[in-house]
């Protein structure tokens, strides 16, 4: 039984491996790092001096939030939460709650750190869950906006640090089949 585990995982792998060479670069390292000095200082005009409450939103806002945080020069506090819709697939489907926030959200200043803003589903519940708990101000910040007309009308980010096409990407904590998160760049798959 491992072994044929194994052999699936090294498959995929390997296929990913493809996917990045034979992928777009839409935006170099280089680039991706000058969107996070802007995203970092722009949230810091909005937020130094608010005692933050910083929330990643796991798995593909690990990357976007550490590269954030890194560059911010006041104090926050830092949890996370983890609500997904697409599984390691290369579509959503309904939105599951792994983890929530553990820190009490009442009356706090809150910035919600992602990977992209697509359609906006997530984020939207995110948004709404909240909300609910009488969070006194909430920000959202993502790495990238994916750009076409599907997106809700209610969901918006406050802060972005590129815009991207109307493609499958990774890189920059986005992934492709829980692969290529940490490309050099943001990418773009070819055919999708």
């Amino acid at each position: 039984m491992l072994k044929k585990e194994e052999t699936s995982s090294d498959s995929r792998a390997a296929h990913a491996l493809t996917v990045l060479r034979e992928a777009d670069r839409l935006f170099t390292a280089e680039e991706v790092a000058t969107a996070y000095d802007r995203l970092a200082m722009e949230i810091g005009t909005e937020l130094k001096g608010c005692n933050p409450l910083v929330l990643c939103v796991m798995i593909g806002g690990m990357v976007p939030t550490v590269e954030i945080l890194r560059r911010m020069e006041y104090p926050y506090e830092l949890d996370y939460l983890h609500a997904t819709r697409y599984r390691g697939e290369t579509s959503g489907r309904d939105i599951v709650w792994k983890v929530s926030p553990s820190t009490k959200l009442e009356g706090r200043t809150v910035l919600v750190i992602d990977d992209i803003l697509d359609e906006g589903h997530t984020l939207a519940a995110i948004q709404n869950a909240l909300r609910a708990q009488d969070v006194r101000t909430l920000y959202t910040a993502v790495l990238v906006e994916k750009q076409h007309n599907r997106r809700n009308p209610d969901t918006q980010a406050d802060f972005i640090g590129l815009s991207v096409p109307d493609r499958y990407v990774f890189g920059g904590g986005m992934d492709y089949k829980n692969y290529l998160r940490f490309a050099p760049g943001i990418y773009a798959v070819k055919g999708l």
